[in-house]
């Protein structure tokens, strides 16, 4: 029986030379997985799903998640792929920035997104930190987090 790897995913694992690329090669012609981006060659594309995800759950969160809205979301998504190619160790800024880029390109075409779901007079949420990492909505008018990028709750629906 092959001994086993220690390591969070090296249970199960058989030393075979690296054939398979856990030796930290990509297992085709030896390069290294990491390729600066933050968790290696496939790092950026997974920063940028994640990113993808989060933003997507909001629209769907505040029913705004028609083929419009979600092709504005694949377009900021794309532009971000190499923003994060020239400054990788910005990964953690993603998805606010993602957020910021939908936000932006949802005003243009139909209007504010996400109203605030705490003040009556309807104005749109702000992503803070504008450039750091933790994004969240953040109402302006009161000064107050109203919660992470991704984990927005039900509020009033769609642009306006």
């Amino acid at each position: 029986m092959p001994a086993r790897a220690r390591g969070t995913a090296g249970w199960g694992r058989r030393d075979n030379g690296g054939m398979d690329g856990t030796d930290g090669t990509n297992g085709m012609d030896g390069t290294p997985e990491d390729s600066g981006t933050p968790a290696g060659g496939r790092g950026a594309e997974a920063v940028l799903h994640h990113a993808r995800a989060l933003v997507l759950a909001d629209l769907t969160a505040r029913r705004a998640a028609g083929p419009e809205a979600v092709s504005l979301l694949e377009e900021a998504v794309s532009s971000r792929r190499w923003w994060l190619e020239q400054w990788a160790d910005g990964a953690a800024f993603v998805p606010g920035l993602v957020a910021q880029d939908v936000q932006d390109a949802l005003l243009e075409a139909y209007g504010r997104w996400p109203l605030c779901p705490l003040c009556e007079d309807p104005h749109a949420l702000a992503v803070e930190p504008e450039l750091g990492p933790d994004p969240h909505w953040v109402c302006e008018a009161r000064g107050v987090a109203v919660a992470p990028v991704g984990s927005l709750g039900p509020g009033p629906e769609g642009p306006r």
